[in-house]
């Protein structure tokens, strides 16, 4: 009969082409895929970050001039964008007045964070400034309350307190507390979160990559008078031919490791923010600083009471929560 032979045809929706069945399971090869990518910058940052923590920390040992280092690093990096854009390596931005308008405040706010953390380590240990700066997500949530009336869940405002009392708690019972330090680490918290907010406001017509180059040059010319004026030539001159007589010709590859490792790490830190949120880089930010301050202490065989590490353990704990 013809029925017999009839054969029941059906439309199926077309499954997407990075969709893999697993076991039963679909998986999204986008997701997973951005997973990683998110997963490698966040590797390179950190690891970055721990050597250009060093090489600062090293450099600021030898020449105590916190305001020349933080110029150096945004010269060096503005020179490698440069460098790249006009030999083709990386595709030059298309910028507007509008742009570079909306990048001030950016820059006022990363020229800020980035001279005070800078004086921050040239007067105490690499881990505490880093212990005082994993207290930048409170900041965080309470400028994100305060500036754009931002809410979050109880448990959230929870995981604040032990961030908040485990900073504390290492800031009273650090061995060398200098209250410059202390101040400049803060400062650096509370100018780095106006950076991220804003920056990832910003982030639209112009890739992550682009985006920090455009703000080191920006902030270069903010903060180049300004370190003038502070310091000045005459003292960084004396300051500079102590240094080589003491460390020698490797005192000028610190320097040139500082600054280059500062722009690669901030360069691949602004890759990572703009695939996440503000808060997400935060956490990362935080997270971050375990690697930080466990190599410091390592490296510079830093002193470090029972109830100072026990601070520190507290306040990254709380960031953990605060993640969770």
């Amino acid at each position: 009969r013809d029925d017999a032979a009839a054969v029941k045809c059906g439309a199926y929706e077309a499954r997407p082409a990075d969709s893999v069945p697993i076991g039963g399971v679909e998986i999204d090869g986008g997701a997973v895929a951005q997973k990683v990518k998110i997963g490698v910058y966040f590797a390179a940052w950190w690891s970055l970050n721990v050597i250009f923590n060093i090489y600062n920390k090293k450099v600021l040992n030898a020449f105590p001039f916190p305001w020349l280092t933080s110029t150096l690093s945004l010269a060096a990096g503005s020179f490698l964008m440069l460098l790249s854009w006009a030999t083709r390596i990386a595709e030059a931005p298309r910028t507007d007045p509008d742009f570079w308008k909306a990048l001030l405040p950016v820059a006022i706010a990363h020229t800020i964070g980035h001279v005070a953390a800078t004086v921050s380590m040239s007067k105490v240990a690499v881990s505490f400034t880093h212990i005082i700066k994993s207290s930048e997500p409170a900041f965080s949530v309470i400028l994100s309350k305060i500036l754009f009336g931002e809410t979050f869940p109880l448990s959230v405002y929870l995981s604040l307190i032990p961030i908040i009392g485990g900073c504390a708690l290492s800031a009273v019972t650090e061995l060398n507390f200098n209250l410059t330090g202390f101040m400049g680490a803060m400062i650096s918290n509370l100018a780095f979160v106006f950076r991220n907010v804003f920056s990832k406001k910003g982030m639209k017509s112009v890739s992550g990559m682009n985006y920090y180059a455009c703000l080191s040059m920006l902030s270069l010319l903010i903060l180049t008078p300004f370190a003038l004026a502070v310091e000045g030539p005459q003292l960084w001159a004396v300051g500079w031919q102590k240094a080589v007589s003491q460390i020698g010709p490797n005192f000028i590859w610190w320097v040139a490791a500082q600054s280059v490792f500062y722009h690669l790490y901030n360069q691949v830190s602004y890759m990572s923010l703009s695939e996440i949120s503000p808060l997400t880089f935060s956490i990362g930010n935080t997270m971050k600083r375990i690697s930080v301050i466990v190599a410091s202490i390592l490296v510079f065989h830093t002193p470090l009471k029972p109830i100072n590490a026990l601070g520190a353990a507290i306040a990254l704990s709380g960031t953990f929560l605060y993640s969770q």
